[in-house]
């Protein structure tokens, strides 16, 4: 009998153990669940897929933005691929291609808005008009011509200018956007462009 006990007694403590894991289980799931989008606001990858896919909250300070960083970041990207072949200083290299690194996947991630807000993609001005710092075809056959240190020169030069307007577009994005992704990338934008204006002015002070 007192086998018998021990065994039925030993049964039902594993069954309250077992009801009480499950329980415990289906509370954590819960929990993962909703901390799930907090987690994923300090992730980076998360962070660039939502902002691929905006919210339907924008306005046309908004659209504006896309529309015109796009073009504008396109020129920088050029800009940057010059640098390749005729750069000399070996920092000069180095911060086309970071330029190159940052701005190409903003360009995927702006033109990706743009459908998903039912707006058209701007026809583009390399000209300059409307998109502050935007170089003119003068300047660009200038650059496409020069090389080595002259190149280095006018190349930080010119980007310094092309980032000022980037950070011009940016901080007005950032006072009269309503997308929340539009605004965190002006701001992404504003913060990098801030630094590299930094550097590239301390490269002209040695070039």
């Amino acid at each position: 009998m007192f086998t018998n006990r021990s065994a039925a007694h030993r049964l039902a403590l594993i069954a309250a153990v077992g009801a009480a894991a499950l329980a415990l289980l289906t509370a954590c799931g819960d929990g993962d669940d909703s901390m799930a989008g907090h987690t994923g606001m300090t992730s980076s990858a998360p962070s660039a897929t939502a902002s691929q896919q905006p919210g339907a909250a924008f306005n046309d300070a908004d659209s504006a933005f896309a529309q015109m960083m796009i073009p504008h970041h396109e020129q920088a990207v050029e800009m940057a691929e010059l640098a390749e072949t005729r750069a000399a200083d070996p920092e000069v290299k180095e911060l086309a291609a970071k330029i190159k690194a940052a701005q190409d996947p903003e360009i995927t991630i702006m033109t990706g808005w743009l459908p998903a807000w039912k707006v058209a993609p701007s026809e583009g001005d390399h000209g300059g008009h409307g998109m502050p710092g935007m170089m003119t075809e003068a300047d660009m056959g200038k650059l496409q011509a020069a090389k080595g240190a002259e190149f280095d020169r006018m190349f930080a030069k010119l980007m310094i200018a092309h980032h000022r307007g980037a950070i011009t577009m940016a901080k007005t994005e950032q006072e009269q956007g309503a997308s929340p992704e539009a605004k965190e990338l002006a701001k992404t934008v504003e913060t990098a462009q801030q630094a590299e204006i930094a550097q590239m002015q301390k490269l002209l002070d040695r070039l």
